[in-house]
């Protein structure tokens, strides 16, 4: 019965209304409060994404596809990247997702806490320390991943995605999301991407991550109605 309560998580396949949460994700005044949070979730997000690059022992997913991209049609990986996020931006349009401030933003403030924090996060040499880092990563990825993501301001491309496949599917967004980071892997790894144990614990770790953040602020608020 502890360890079903405990799991529970890994069925969340909504997205919580709760107090920060915009009423629509494409509006032209947004609340402050929602605009707030979608922020303060970014940049815990681009600071996760951070504290894996720094640990050193595996590039996150989608990188790993950036470089296969990069490599097939020699393009840098910021191109190669760039493509990417246009293409999953197209397959929006079949899962009927709708885009916002928040998917700007997310291009934006993610790759300037990126490029702002890298140099000041550790980068340890003990192979244990960068597996604790990695984790670190992966949990605050989540963590501010589900924050903007109950902000309903749009969500990024890949989240979109995922939220996208989720609702196609009605699986838990643990296993689609972490569906999704797999497969990136294997197609980056086919077309020469390079990836190591911190990929694979990011793809496997990230879904159940954003999952249970989602179910901790469900939980905490818990007579709020979840968006349909």
């Amino acid at each position: 019965m502890e360890l079903k309560i405990k799991l529970e998580f890994l069925s969340t396949k909504k997205i919580p209304t709760l107090f920060w949460s915009s009423s629509k994700a494409l509006t032209a005044k947004p609340k402050l409060i929602s605009v707030l949070f979608l922020i303060i979730g970014l940049i815990l997000f681009g600071l996760g994404e951070a504290l894996l690059i720094t640990a050193g022992i595996g590039v996150s997913p989608w990188t790993v596809l950036g470089q296969g991209i990069s490599n097939v049609l020699n393009l840098s990986i910021g191109k190669a990247t760039f493509f990417i996020s246009l293409f999953v931006l197209l397959c929006w349009i079949p899962l009927r997702q709708i885009p916002g401030i928040g998917t700007i933003l997310n291009v934006i403030i993610i790759a300037t806490v990126l490029d702002y924090s890298l140099t000041y996060l550790p980068s340890p040499e003990q192979f244990s320390l960068k597996l604790i880092q990695v984790i670190a990563g992966i949990l605050i990825t989540g963590f501010g991943g589900a924050i903007y993501l109950i902000a309903n301001l749009g969500p990024g491309p890949r989240d979109g995605l995922m939220t996208g496949l989720q609702e196609l599917t009605d699986l838990p967004i643990a296993w689609v999301r972490s569906g999704i980071e797999l497969s990136v892997i294997m197609i980056g790894w086919i077309l020469g991407g390079v990836f190591g144990i911190g990929t694979l614990l990011f793809a496997l770790g990230i879904g159940p991550s954003v999952a249970a953040s989602i179910h901790l602020f469900k939980t905490m608020l818990p007579k709020r109605q979840t968006r349909k």
